[in-house]
């Protein structure tokens, strides 16, 4: 009893009192401000997560562009398409363009097919987030390269 009492908050403290006393107390131990960046040890659900979130972000960002460019620049897709032909570009660096077009396409959908299980109820225990994790890696890399080599 006489520990718990020792450890309440006096009365009359003002909640901008009780802040400076928290902040005081965390930078005295130097602690981080949490969360913070520093503490977590980097797992490949939370990398997939992240970058999940960026494809998404970069796919819509890419669609937007990508009508408005069509909506605005003169001449149409064919005028632009025959322009990267005469550019002469080797094939590695076409190949190249196209797995980077492709990569967050594919990894996009086969991790949202993935989230689409979760929906269900289905994979979330640790090893099968993993197993699942590599497979859409795996998934990833093949589809991405078989698209890039039409």
């Amino acid at each position: 009893m006489a520990a718990l009492l020792l450890s309440t908050v006096p009365m009359g403290t003002s909640a901008k009192q009780e802040m400076d006393r928290f902040w005081d107390k965390n930078a005295r131990l130097s602690r981080p401000v949490s969360p913070h960046i520093s503490i977590y040890k980097w797992s490949l659900p939370m990398m997939m997560s992240i970058t999940h979130r960026g494809t998404g972000v970069a796919l819509s960002a890419g669609v937007s562009l990508f009508g408005l460019a069509a909506l605005v620049l003169p001449g149409d897709y064919a005028s632009y398409l025959d322009l990267i032909k005469s550019l002469s570009l080797g094939p590695a660096l076409i190949y190249s363009a196209k797995f980077a077009i492709a990569f967050p396409v594919m990894y996009h959908t086969w991790n949202g097919i993935r989230h689409l299980a979760w929906d269900l109820g289905k994979g979330f225990k640790i090893p099968e987030v993993y197993q699942t994790g590599y497979i859409v890696l795996a998934l990833t890399l093949l589809s991405a390269a078989g698209v890039a080599s039409l």
